[in-house]
């Protein structure tokens, strides 16, 4: 899980949950190719969503085929998820940080449109969000292409666009967002400023992004601070060293509430 912020149509800030693809992959040393499969997923988010009451946007990868995205969509929003995020590729999901190192397979657009439409009529409320992934700036494909394609998903009803980039600066990024603001007919945009982050959320909002998406930060945090610890226990062949580096056990015990619903 991890953090993102919102704005509404008055520049309030919202602050919510992210269930990420890669985070479910990698706490089960598992890579992020789809090998978590969504009924595992979905046991994640009910567990999340048990203990917190932030919204939570899904990161649903490709999808899958319609029928099997229009039960996620069900699915999610019986427990309780704002939105659903879906990528336009197809194939062997490669995480899309590989850019084209490897290779990114765009899926054919009527295909994918289809998917949403199929998303969106399987949902039982207005509330719940399909959001279309554009992955065109990740496949090498340019602007063009990912505009073609978010026109094509605002006409089959999507409720969000994400624009995705790997480069380290936000121009093209930027790019898209000028050329999509000319659009007549447009939904939030969504920017997971992950490789670009020298980019504030202010300056993403100026230019007409709604959601920033901190995709990965905590779990890769979390891991070199737990090497450091292990390695530190394994030199000194004790744990006096790391207590200035770790949270006290009553803390982490006082986290977690009671079977009375009272924190200990």
């Amino acid at each position: 899980m991890i953090v993102e912020n919102a704005r509404g149509e008055n520049g309030e800030q919202y602050h919510g949950m992210w269930s990420s693809s890669l985070t479910s992959s990698s706490i089960r040393a598992k890579p992020d190719i789809e090998t978590v499969d969504t009924t595992a997923r979905l046991q994640i988010v009910q567990e999340s969503m048990e203990v917190s009451t932030k919204p939570m946007i899904y990161d649903g990868d490709t999808g899958g085929a319609p029928e099997i995205f229009a039960f996620t969509v069900r699915k999610l929003e019986q427990l309780g998820v704002s939105a659903a995020i879906i990528e336009d590729k197809t194939g062997l999901k490669q995480n899309s940080l590989f850019g084209t190192d490897v290779e990114q397979q765009l899926e054919d657009i009527n295909m994918f449109c289809e998917k949403i439409r199929a998303g969106k009529a399987a949902q039982l409320t207005d509330e719940f969000m399909v959001i279309a992934r554009m992955e065109s700036l990740i496949a090498g494909k340019g602007n063009a292409e990912a505009l073609l394609r978010a026109k094509k998903c605002i006409e089959a009803g999507v409720d969000g666009i994400m624009i995705h980039s790997k480069q380290k600066s936000p121009d093209e990024v930027f790019e898209f967002l000028e050329a999509y603001g000319k659009f007549n007919k447009k939904v939030p945009i969504v920017a997971v400023p992950t490789t670009y982050n020298m980019v504030t959320e202010e300056e993403l909002a100026a230019r007409g992004v709604k959601i920033v998406i901190h995709a990965n930060h905590l779990l890769r945090a979390a891991y070199p601070a737990m090497m450091e610890v292990a390695n530190s226990i394994l030199t000194h062949q004790r744990s006096k060293e790391v207590d200035e580096k770790i949270m006290g056990v009553k803390p982490i015990i006082t986290l977690f509430p009671k079977a009375d619903g009272k924190n200990v």
